[in-house]
């Protein structure tokens, strides 16, 4: 194999392997689409293999492209690590984030420290994308995020973890409702009544199933809506209870005529972590918002 092939290469494959799309992937990487192509066939020239296949459905990696996509995100991440160590240095400096987080940690504890972080480093910038813990975890295994911010029992395997918060979970319901009081409430006394729900693969809807299936019931889901907003709007109309994280709870308690309830479970608080490939071969300012994440205040009580 003659190694004909160099960074704008290697960036070009990733863009293509995002974008599902040659036409969009050389526009990304600012060449003119017979220059991509130019590119894309020495590059396999040099690998001695097809990289990708054509269709009408959009471009796709053969298992030869997608061997040679996973070191050019370990190439081009490393570089980018180069880059953010040298940061402090260099003049005019822009430094860029990719990071992933589940629904939980968006809507609760993640935007107070990510603006502190933002105040503090002005010349960083940061891709927030909302993803499922097993899917943010998979991005951080392929290189597409730097890190991200996971469930427990999530599918880390070859990943580091360092721990992030634990966010009690407790009980919403309207303002009448029979659950609407100040004593601690049973998470299987709440299984006879409806529910409303994230959609069905959310994080916190799968982790409160499992755990009504360990009690032999079931989770009556009545409505499943795409924001804890909407969560919280059907529950202040009485359709159904549901069970948030405090702060999330908290929040909307201030403005809307809903009751907030303990609940008495051991397993309503609830951990969370830090998902990274390696923590040591992160960019300085990648390890400086790590470190934020994890001396933050490590729980969220319902007070």
């Amino acid at each position: 194999m003659r190694a004909t092939f160099n960074l704008v290469d290697l960036q070009l494959l990733v863009y293509i392997a995002e974008e599902q799309s040659l036409t969009r992937a050389a526009e990304r990487s600012s060449l003119s689409l017979p220059a991509a192509s130019m590119r894309i066939k020495l590059f396999e020239e040099a690998v001695g293999g097809k990289l990708m296949i054509r269709s009408k459905q959009g471009v796709t990696l053969t298992p030869t492209g997608d061997t040679v996509l996973k070191h050019a995100r370990i190439v081009l991440n490393q570089l980018e690590a180069l880059r953010g160590d040298l940061h402090e240095h260099v003049e005019g400096f822009r430094g860029h984030i990719r990071m992933a987080a589940n629904a939980t940690s968006i809507n609760a504890t993640l935007p107070l420290i990510l603006r502190q972080y933002l105040a503090a480093y002005p010349n960083i910038d940061i891709s927030l994308s909302e993803k499922l813990s097993d899917d943010a975890a998979r991005a951080v295994a392929d290189g597409t995020v730097d890190l991200a911010i996971v469930a427990e029992n999530t599918h880390a395997e070859g990943l580091h973890l360092i721990p992030y918060r634990r966010e009690k979970l407790v009980l919403v319901t309207c303002a009448h409702h029979d659950l609407a009081q100040d004593t601690p409430v049973r998470f299987e006394d709440t299984l006879d009544y409806g529910y409303v729900s994230l959609h069905e693969n959310s994080a916190i809807g799968m982790f409160l199933k499992k755990h009504a299936q360990s009690l032999g019931k079931s989770l009556n889901v009545r409505i499943h809506t795409a924001s804890f907003d909407a969560v919280c709007r059907m529950v202040e109309a009485d359709i159904g209870i549901s069970v948030l994280p405090a702060s999330v709870a908290r929040r909307y308690a201030d403005i809307m005529n809903i009751r907030i309830a303990v609940l008495r479970d051991d397993w309503s608080t609830r951990p969370s972590w830090i998902c990274v490939r390696s923590a040591e071969a992160l960019p300085l300012f990648v390890q400086r918002l790590v470190d934020m994440l994890h001396n933050a205040e490590s729980t969220v009580s319902t007070a």
